[in-house]
């Protein structure tokens, strides 16, 4: 039976204003990534050509709501030193903010006293989040939309603590 929940796709065409994503893991078991990230461990080599067939769809969702005038951001929480698949990530944001989006990154050790919550969202509108699940290895369990106003107000409010501590990605360095 087909899912009835809209793809982030249609979410993000829908948002008219703000698109903030707020990332805590320090590790994450993508299945789409996994083939790059096991290259690039064994290189060091990672795509960062936004034109390439991997990113180009993401470059194209971003881009076309950036220039609709929706402000893209994403926080990420990390644990330093850094995992290996913080590095790797961290190889590829410039795609990221080709695309449009704003990046920072924040070390955990400076998120101490900040409530956040216990999963990483992507908050639309300040209005719906879309909340990720993962399971202890960071495979990709489900997501789950919601628009309860107490746990808009917790996601808008942790985004932009996170925010407003958390180094610009052209000036954090790896540690």
């Amino acid at each position: 039976m087909p899912s009835s929940e809209p793809t982030f796709a249609e979410l993000l065409a829908g948002c008219e204003r703000s698109a903030v994503h707020l990332e805590m893991r320090d590790s994450y078991a993508v299945d789409d990534e996994a083939g790059d990230f096991a290259h690039w461990q064994r290189t060091g080599e990672r795509d960062a050509d936004p034109t390439s067939a991997y990113w180009a769809p993401w470059v194209d969702l971003i881009s076309q709501a950036v220039s609709r005038g929706v402000t893209v951001r994403r926080a990420r929480v990390v644990s330093e030193p850094v995992s290996e698949y913080i590095r790797y990530e961290h190889a590829a944001t410039a795609v990221n903010i080709a695309a449009g989006e704003r990046v920072r990154w924040l070390p955990r050790r400076q998120a101490s006293d900040l409530a956040l919550p216990g999963n990483d969202f992507w908050l639309f509108d300040d209005r719906l989040i879309r909340w990720h699940h993962f399971s202890g290895d960071g495979t990709w369990v489900e997501d789950e939309l919601s628009e309860d106003p107490a746990a808009v107000k917790l996601c808008a409010d942790a985004f932009e603590a996170v925010w407003a501590r958390a180094t610009d990605h052209d000036r954090y360095e790896l540690h």
